[in-house]
């Protein structure tokens, strides 16, 4: 088969190396260079559309929101070639947080209280104390403020309408701060069935203790520690189907992925939010975990036709650290030569390249925020942590960061 990969990050590089791997795999392009994995790479500003049709893909597989919510695998349908992701009403789910809300209310799906806001006076006036603000729409996971106070929460109100997050932030939510675990529980989809995946935990706060702005994701765990055994089956009864099955009675099936963020809270999991697509950074730990391969899954859920049995995995755990440029998630330093990133392929360890270019010389240069994702696999996730920290250590990032607490907390 000829798959076009959609997307340039460390989420995409986990997708290829987890799709180069499958021996149905005849070509693998890519809309951006993937430095370290050898695709063929569309020509700049060619519409991924028309260069399927001229090139003969067989799958286009889309890994960020962005064009999802523009709806890409819309055009894709119309130009009859098979996409791996959800239409832009499905996508509404991510795109659209008021959307969300009001689909889980109206189908019963747990969730904590939350109010939608066309000003600044209205989302103040509904903050009173501690409480989630959240821009509605597409942020790149940092448009999420938990706030301890009214005066925080009313800070984090004028900055998303003073524009922070451009039109994503047209309306504000206001949200009951819920407490306990978390946990993302994510599920391929065909339209009628969802099939969970392993739980994940994503740390998203950027500094050590869940302090700090929220990020992209700074590091990741599959599965975490201490998590009941019924868990997913739970989340999958009260969660996801529900989820799938109200889309179908909508008339917008969802097929792709669907990422459901969650709060293990005393009465029971109630969900924070939801993603269209595979999170960045638990599609690193979770392609590292499955053990089978990804490209008859990922035709299946295109087509509607899933299998009907579990996932399969390998024992164990897998982690990613993230390790970050100067700055993030503010103005990030670029330009630092990378060391020690490229390590030789093997299956329970792999360094991801997300935020990074390779400059005229070869050598790999820090490009953006979320530089490196590096992965790894083990009997448990202690093994886990300590084989991907064990890698962080040999890598040289000037001016970089990471968290050292990947794996120890409950929360983000």
């Amino acid at each position: 088969m000829h798959v076009l990969l959609v997307g340039g990050g460390g989420r995409e590089h986990a997708l290829a190396w987890k799709l180069a791997q499958s021996p149905l795999l005849r070509q693998l392009s890519t809309t951006h260079a993937l430095p370290g994995v050898p695709t063929v790479v569309l020509p700049d500003g060619a519409d991924p559309v028309a260069w399927s049709v001229d090139n003969g893909v067989d799958l286009v597989v889309i890994g960020p929101e962005a064009p999802l919510a523009a709806g890409l695998v819309d055009r894709l349908a119309a130009a009859d070639i098979r996409a791996f992701g959800p239409t832009a009403a499905a996508a509404q789910l991510e795109s659209s947080k008021a959307f969300a809300k009001a689909f889980l209310g109206a189908h019963g799906i747990p969730t904590g209280a939350a109010v939608v806001c066309d000003s600044a006076a209205a989302a103040k006036a509904a903050a009173t104390g501690a409480c989630v603000v959240k821009a509605d729409g597409l942020a790149a996971g940092k448009g999420v403020f938990v706030v301890d106070s009214a005066a925080e929460a009313h800070a984090a109100i004028d900055s998303i309408f003073a524009g922070r997050f451009g039109g994503a932030g047209a309306r504000v939510l206001v949200e009951e701060r819920l407490h306990g675990p978390e946990v993302s529980v994510l599920a391929l989809c065909d339209g009628t069935r969802a099939v969970p995946m392993l739980p994940c935990r994503d740390h998203k706060r950027r500094f050590e203790g869940g302090q700090g702005p929220n990020t992209g994701g700074m590091g990741a765990v599959c599965p975490p520690a201490g998590l009941s055994p019924g868990l997913v089956d739970e989340i999958q009864r009260t969660v996801l189907q529900p989820v799938v099955d109200g889309m179908a009675a909508a008339g917008t099936p969802l097929t792709g992925v669907l990422y459901a963020g969650l709060m293990l809270t005393p009465d029971g999991p109630k969900v924070l939010e939801f993603n269209v697509r595979f999170g960045d950074p638990e599609c690193q730990p979770l392609m590292m975990m499955l053990d089978e391969d990804l490209l008859p899954l990922l035709v299946s859920a295109a087509d509607g036709q899933l299998p009907r049995r579990p996932l399969r995995w390998h024992a164990g755990a897998a982690a990613c650290v993230v390790m970050c440029a100067g700055g993030y998630p503010g103005t990030v330093e670029k330009g630092a030569v990378i060391e020690g990133a490229e390590p030789p392929p093997r299956d329970d360890r792999a360094v991801f390249l997300a935020g990074v270019r390779r400059d005229e010389a070869g050598r790999l240069r820090a490009d953006g925020g979320r530089v490196l994702g590096v992965t790894a696999r083990g009997p448990d996730l202690t093994a886990a942590l300590a084989g991907a920290y064990a890698q962080v250590a040999r890598i040289r990032l000037p001016g970089g960061d990471w968290r050292r607490d990947i794996g120890d907390s409950p929360v983000g």
